[in-house]
Parts: C-alpha cells; sequence; structure tokens
C-alpha cells in the first residue's frame, strides 16, 4: 500500500499552482522545472485535473493553469482520485479474493485503512495546505548579507576617478 508519483505529483503540483496563480495562469514549464517533474508527465496529469474541472488552461503567450475552483473546495481526494490513483492496502485489490476465492483473515482491517486513508484525505483541502505553506515560508529567516566594516582597498581604476 502506498501513494504512487502520480498522486504526489498531483498534488505537488496543484499546490504550486496555487501558491502561484494570482499573478496569472502558471505554464506547467515552471512547475516542472521549481518541483523537478518530468513536463510530459504533467501534462498528463493535467489533462485528467483539466477533464474534472479542478484547473483552467489558457492558451498561447502567458498562458497556463489555474485552480478552476475555491481552494478550500478542492480536496486532496479529490486530487488523487482525478488521477486515477487507487489508494488500496488490499492484496486483492477490494475483490475479495486474498486466498484463492476466499477472503484472507485479515482483509477487513485493510479494508478498513483504505475508508480512514480516503477519509482522511477528503478532509484535507489544498486551501490548508497552501495556508501552511505560505506560514512556513514567512517564517523561515532570510538570509542577510554580512559587510566587511574594514575599509576598502581601492583598484587602480576607482584610484584614477578619483584623482580626476
Amino acid at each position: 500500500m502506498r501513494l504512487t508519483t502520480k498522486g504526489r505529483f498531483a498534488v505537488t503540483a496543484m499546490m504550486d499552482i496555487a501558491l502561484r496563480d494570482a499573478a496569472g495562469p502558471v505554464s506547467l514549464a515552471s512547475v516542472s522545472e521549481r518541483q523537478k517533474i518530468s513536463l510530459s508527465y504533467l501534462e498528463q496529469l493535467f489533462g485528467k485535473l483539466r477533464r474534472v474541472n479542478l484547473v483552467d488552461s489558457m492558451r498561447g503567450p502567458g498562458g497556463g493553469y489555474s485552480i478552476a475552483q475555491p481552494l478550500n473546495q478542492v480536496t486532496i481526494a479529490d486530487i488523487v482520485h482525478a488521477v486515477d490513483e487507487r489508494l488500496d492496502a488490499t492484496q486483492c485489490s477490494g475483490r475479495e479474493d486474498c486466498q484463492g476465492e476466499h477472503r484472507c483473515m485479515t482483509h477487513e482491517l485493510w479494508t478498513t485503512l483504505n475508508a480512514k486513508m480516503f477519509e482522511y484525505l477528503a478532509s484535507v483541502t489544498l486551501g490548508e495546505l497552501v495556508e501552511q505553506q505560505r506560514q512556513k515560508l514567512a517564517v523561515q529567516p532570510v538570509p542577510v548579507a554580512i559587510r566587511d566594516k574594514r575599509p576598502r582597498r581601492r583598484n587602480s581604476r576607482e584610484k584614477a576617478v578619483a584623482a580626476a
């Protein structure tokens, strides 16, 4: 059981766009560069996200993608489901034939885990994740250049300009 790259990358790319689309559509090439995700893979994922109206696309210069719905109405489960990601901890993929024609002894355990994972992802919105990320970015220390207070020696060009 695991969330594959398809679901993780879709959520990551949606967050990237949500953090930046106030300035207009965001190109997948820029998302690809920032997040180190293949552009062709992003194009496949965003085709699926567009079909379920999670993103809008705009063609041409200055085009790209923007989030189509209010961020607090888009759940992580919506995103994961849109890219055909299955969260399934069972060995039988829910067919109840774990051991030949019968269910295994732990089938209920794994199906309950599936339900809990989906319930959790459905409880988290893209808006919440974006806000958490913005708060993290706001508290990160900004590097400050330390200025050397010793007098700087002038090079020959600076001396000539000063003498003129």
